[in-house]
């Protein structure tokens, strides 16, 4: 990759001072660490939008009287698909900080929403509000390419993206001790004072990117791809309480695919769509279809695991983690696992490049699923393959932005960014619909009551592997493709 900002050392007090206009890191330094720091602030706020909800899903399920999990939990990141391509394409027009801190505040203002929501559908308009939170978490992403050179900032990625699940060890526990004293929207009051802080940490701290593009901002055509993404996803979600033929969802199908047909007609035909799909690369395409798989298959075995979590063997279902352990490790094992996985991914993508790292991220993906598909009734078993589907969760989101933006011009790095975060977001809503939906046909009466069945589990972690799978065969494609092309790291003069 040719970068058009000249690069230097840092030098001055405390071995780096801040990076000039036009001029990038390329050692590390007090000042730098400072501004990992915060940028993994900002992270830790998108683990309580994206995460923490799933620690209270059973409770609020029960509080709107509803069985759409998936809609609960992944509204927020539908919202982030839809969001991402604007906020991109404004981060390289008028600056990733300014629109960081702007993604930072509606992301307070969706959490208050929820706070006070007195319906499951205002509910749902707050985590909308709140999916500008996964923007900023491809907008931290962008600011560290934009103000580091490749070789260190392939490992700041890695800290940014996977150093905020610290507080994932912890979390877990205090959520649950929050939830049980003040309820489930207990979560939504530390979100917003996340929120807030973080944007007055990043605008008091963070300098503005020195990456400035000219243009026009495509507003109508990311309401197109939106507004598809949602109908089709509609679909998907409210098909199997329906009927996939009832005439209701058939519709949503149909007018979604015409919504989406349009906006990639515009793409074609316009200078400067949201989305330029006319000059995807070949690496480009081929890392996003390894992200769109991989990060669907862990984000639904997550969500599955919040859910066998409240079940107990003796509950007779074939299934259960309940009573056997403390619930808060199977949701602190993953966070240790995301840790780990993203700081060494970061760290190898410098020394073997980042398209083996992300094939061999989702080959242990597919370990962990094969794993969690023997131990659904075993607690310890459970722990042991959730943390490293949290160690593959890290290791593809790190290996996923590492590989992208090293094909990518610095000039662009707030389009590829949320290009990549349109994936994550949209991997991840299609597959935990896709796996409630398998839920939902397959349920049991047990006592008069409607409960999961164990062969519903099995078929959902059994379409979670079959994603795996097909991820890593495409991720090996991409390493052969990319064996011996000089990565981004290789270019610090």
């Amino acid at each position: 990759m040719s970068s058009p900002l000249p690069t230097r050392s840092m030098s001055g007090t405390e071995g780096g001072t801040d990076a000039p206009s036009g001029e990038r890191y390329t050692r590390w330094s007090g000042r730098l660490v400072r501004r990992v720091a915060v940028l993994m602030l900002v992270n830790v706020m998108v683990d309580t939008v994206i995460g923490a909800p799933l620690l209270v899903l059973p409770e609020m399920l029960d509080h709107f009287g509803t069985d759409q999990a998936a809609w609960l939990n992944a509204s927020a990141l539908l919202a982030g698909a839809m969001w991402a391509p604007l906020l991109g394409r404004s981060a390289d027009m008028y600056g990733t900080r300014k629109v960081l801190v702007a993604a930072l505040l509606t992301c307070c203002a969706g959490a208050l929403v929820c706070l006070v929501a007195p319906t499951v559908w205002v509910f749902i308009a707050g985590r909308l509000l709140q999916g500008a939170a996964v923007g900023a978490m491809f907008l931290s992403v962008a600011l560290v390419r934009q103000i580091c050179a490749p070789r260190i900032a392939m490992t700041a990625v890695g800290v940014v993206t996977s150093g905020s699940a610290v507080l994932g060890i912890v979390s877990p526990f205090l959520f649950e001790v929050l939830a049980a004293e003040y309820g489930f929207r207990s979560v939504f009051v530390v979100s917003a004072v996340v929120a807030a802080v973080a944007a007055v940490c990043v605008r008091g701290l963070i300098p503005e990117s020195p990456v400035r593009t000219g243009g026009k901002l495509d507003v109508v055509g990311a309401v197109l791809l939106g507004g598809g993404l949602a109908a089709v996803l509609s679909y998907v979600s409210l098909g199997s309480e329906y009927g996939w033929s009832a005439a209701g969802p058939v519709a949503l199908l149909i007018g979604g695919a015409v919504v989406l047909a349009r906006w990639a007609v515009r793409a074609r035909r316009i200078p400067e769509p949201v989305i330029d799909i006319r000059n995807l690369s070949r690496p480009l395409a081929l890392t996003l279809l390894v992200v769109v798989l991989s990060t669907g298959a862990y984000q639904s075995l997550l969500q599955l695991i919040s859910l066998i979590a409240e079940v107990a063997p003796a509950d007779g279902l074939g299934y259960g983690l309940a009573d056997q352990g403390v619930r808060g490790l199977l949701f602190a094992a993953p966070a240790v696992g995301i840790m780990a996985g993203g700081t060494l991914a970061g760290w190898l993508a410098t020394r073997v490049g980042p398209a083996p790292t992300l094939a061999g991220g989702v080959a242990l993906g597919t370990v962990a699923t094969i794993g969690m598909y023997l131990s659904v009734s075993q607690f310890y078993a459970a722990l042991v393959f959730a943390a490293l589907l949290g160690f593959t969760a890290g290791a593809i989101v790190t290996s996923g932005f590492n590989m992208a933006t090293s094909v990518a011009p610095i000039a662009s790095q707030g389009v590829v960014t949320g290009l990549v975060q349109v994936m994550l977001a949209i991997g991840s809503v299609v597959m935990n619909m896709m796996g409630a939906a398998v839920l939902t046909s397959t349920t049991v009466f047990v006592g008069g009551e409607e409960e999961n069945s164990a062969a519903g589990v099995h078929a959902y972690i059994a379409l979670a592997g079959g994603s795996f799978v097909t991820a890593t065969v495409a991720a090996a494609v991409l390493a052969r493709w990319q064996r011996g092309t000089p990565s981004a790291g290789s270019e610090d003069p």
